[in-house]
């Protein structure tokens, strides 16, 4: 197990090592830093004084990739790579290029909490409630119910996650006022800014959960130990939760942990919408102002968090079947 993770670890490092490359590559290849100057700058009146000050200020006067500067006191990593993506492996995160915009990691720390505040009630309530609704339709199999709740899921599946929240929004908040429109407040009382948002969510994944989970647990009751479970009397619901479900916790971890970086980046979407100050509505206000920084900052850690993410899930394989062994 121990000589697996590390070895996990070194691939995920030189994955990352990839993206962040690729990324840092492909920005200034799109953008050089005079360019990111005029359009951070904006309307105002540019000359190429306004345009070197901005760059000193966010240390983008310095060489891109090597430093071939021998003399003068300067060290060979004084280069905008090492100090805007190097330092990233050190989550030394930087300023942002935007005017307004401060401290990255700063930024980040602040809406992190936003963020799980959305995601976290999210992920628990999809597992229960993906896991709940498949299991309903497998002992109502071959029936019409089971039919039309398999017609649901491919509707839920096919409808965009914007028509829930266009149609959410309108009925829920201004036709009943059961919720506000948008909008996010400290304490307590956030929890009737995020009811519509995580339940909206929930729909939106609920039918593409439901119908894999469902798939996977009737590929389970058809085999022996499931018979066999009947033949010793016990009822379909114990055979469905106490062994279908455990057999056929892989797909389930799988599916889960694919869905914990969201816990930490948030919903792009979800928070765009209904005015959560989290760290996905900041990667919009990021792209919305082209802040490369910011960018290239929440493609590192979500990158980051995909890579622990599957590690995890690989660990968790062996918990759920004995019969897998990481070595």
């Amino acid at each position: 197990m121990l000589n697996y993770v590390v070895r996990r670890i070194a691939y995920g490092c030189l994955v990352l090592l990839g993206v962040n490359l690729a990324t840092f590559f492909l920005f200034f290849t799109v953008n050089t830093p005079d360019d990111m100057a005029r359009l951070n700058i904006g309307g105002k009146r540019i000359n190429q004084e306004v345009i070197d000050k901005w760059k000193a200020e966010r240390g983008y006067d310095k060489p891109l990739y090597f430093n071939d500067k021998k003399s003068g006191g300067e060290k060979l990593t004084d280069t905008i790579f090492w100090e805007r993506s190097v330092s990233l492996f050190a989550l030394d995160f930087g300023r942002a290029d935007a005017e307004s915009a401060g401290d990255i990691g700063h930024e980040m720390a602040t809406r992190m909490g936003v963020s799980i505040q959305l995601a976290l009630p999210l992920f628990v309530l999809q597992v229960i409630a993906s896991a709940a609704f498949a299991l309903l339709l497998v002992m109502l199999r071959n029936t019409r119910l089971d039919f039309w709740g398999v017609v649901a899921c491919v509707l839920m599946l096919s409808i965009s996650s914007l028509f829930y929240i266009i149609v959410g929004q309108y009925f829920f908040s201004r036709v009943l006022k059961l919720a506000p429109l948008s909008g996010y407040v400290a304490g307590w009382d956030v929890v009737k800014f995020l009811v519509l948002p995580i339940g909206l969510s929930l729909i939106a994944r609920l039918g593409g959960e439901a119908r894999l989970y469902r798939a996977m647990f009737l590929e389970e009751i058809g085999k022996d130990y499931v018979r066999t479970a009947r033949a010793k009397g016990l009822s379909e619901m114990l055979v469905l939760y106490r062994h279908v479900l455990r057999n056929a916790l892989i797909p389930i971890i799988t599916s889960a942990g694919s869905y914990l970086p969201y816990v930490f980046l948030g919903s792009l979407v979800f928070e765009s919408f209904f005015g959560l100050p989290g760290l996905g509505a900041y990667a919009i206000e990021a792209i919305t102002k082209q802040d490369f920084a910011v960018v290239r900052t929440m493609v590192f850690v979500g990158s980051l968090l995909y890579i622990v993410s599957y590690m995890l899930i690989d660990v968790a394989y062996s918990w759920a079947d004995p019969r897998i062994r990481l070595s």
